[in-house]
């Protein structure tokens, strides 16, 4: 989780939800129900790139790394407090695969 102060998520939130609006709009219409990865894609990518042109002007390959590393730590943060329980949940509802089982007790 991004821990930032208060005043910044009040600042931050009303864009944020304007634009998952704006996407969630943009997806509604398209077939496939996963078709929405590709405009969050290009949002977080344009965001990422206007922050980095707006605040240095310029890439550099620590503006690089910070950003790469931003991304991975928000795909882990993710999957770590969203898919894990997810995957748990759906575990417990549907029972687990016999051989997760068996290297799970296996000494």
């Amino acid at each position: 989780m991004p821990y930032i102060k208060a005043e910044h998520r009040r600042i931050l939130d009303p864009a944020i939800s304007e634009l998952a609006e704006r996407l969630s709009q943009i997806a509604a219409p398209m077939p496939e129900e996963t078709a929405f990865a590709g405009l969050l894609n290009y949002a977080c990518t344009s965001l990422a790139m206007e922050v980095i042109q707006k605040r240095f002007g310029r890439l550099r390959y620590g503006i690089i790394a910070t950003v790469t590393g931003v991304f991975r730590n928000i795909g882990d943060e993710f999957y770590r407090r969203i898919a894990i329980p997810y995957e748990e949940r759906q575990v417990e509802k549907n029972g687990d695969l016999l051989l997760y089982q068996l290297y799970e007790t296996e000494k």
